[in-house]
């Protein structure tokens, strides 16, 4: 039985109407999270409380979203949810939603017949805007449990920043490592990212690689063959 919604219309119609608005409560969402966390010392509980309507309407915009899409796929909650996974982790876990750009992103390029960018770059490309959001949104986290967690080593977001990037990298020099359980666990997520990253370049980057040999011995072959029909055709 297919997975695509009974009528795709209405729910195509509804995805490019809700690109813009999805895109802008994102960086609302990312920007709002950044300013909590980074200038809370600064500004009055007025402003702080500002911006914390700002992100939790940018949250309920996304359960909007959600709440529509699973009407209009035509399919049961538990059909949509393994159908639509990601969508279903960005309501639920607010580090996610950032990433909600990149597969905004991904679903414009798809209605371009010819995307600008190959199967390889888009690839690359996708998993290093992921990576850099995640990473970003996973700093501010981490900053914002262990700066005041006794016993702490991240002290400062430039310490969160160089902890995320060696994770990120796979490195993992151990100099600053999270004490708190929620910086433990986002700590897992970042590793988590580091690896689908290596894994997802490092697989684009060799099967360009095999690709382009391919071609390159192809043309090779062409090159050496008498015109015509037959191989002793002159």
């Amino acid at each position: 039985m297919s997975e695509r919604s009974p009528n795709p219309p209405r729910l195509e119609r509804w995805d490019r109407r809700m690109e813009a608005p999805l895109a802008v409560a994102s960086v609302a969402y990312l920007a709002g999270y950044a300013v909590r966390i980074l200038a809370h010392s600064h500004l009055s509980a007025g402003w702080l409380d500002v911006i914390l309507v700002l992100t939790l309407t940018s949250w309920a915009l996304f359960v909007v979203d959600y709440a529509v899409r699973l009407r209009l796929s035509g399919l049961g909650p538990l059909r949509f949810l393994r159908t639509h996974l990601l969508d279903t982790v960005v309501v639920i876990l607010p580090l996610l939603r950032p990433v909600r750009m990149v597969s905004i992103y991904n679903q414009i390029q798809r209605r371009h017949d010819e995307p600008r960018l190959g199967l390889y770059a888009r690839v690359m490309v996708y998993s290093g805007l992921t990576v850099a959001l995640l990473g970003f949104a996973g700093a501010l986290t981490v900053y914002h449990y262990e700066a005041d967690a006794p016993g702490a080593s991240i002290l400062t977001f430039g310490d969160a920043v160089w902890w995320t990037c060696a994770t990120l990298a796979t490195v993992g020099y151990g100099d600053v490592v999270p004490v708190t359980p929620m910086g433990r666990v986002v700590a897992v997520g970042v590793m988590a990212c580091g690896l689908a990253l290596l894994g997802a370049v490092t697989g684009s980057f060799s099967s360009w690689l095999i690709q382009s040999f391919r071609r390159e011995d192809e043309k090779d072959g062409d090159g050496g063959r008498p015109p015509g029909n037959s191989p002793g055709a002159s």
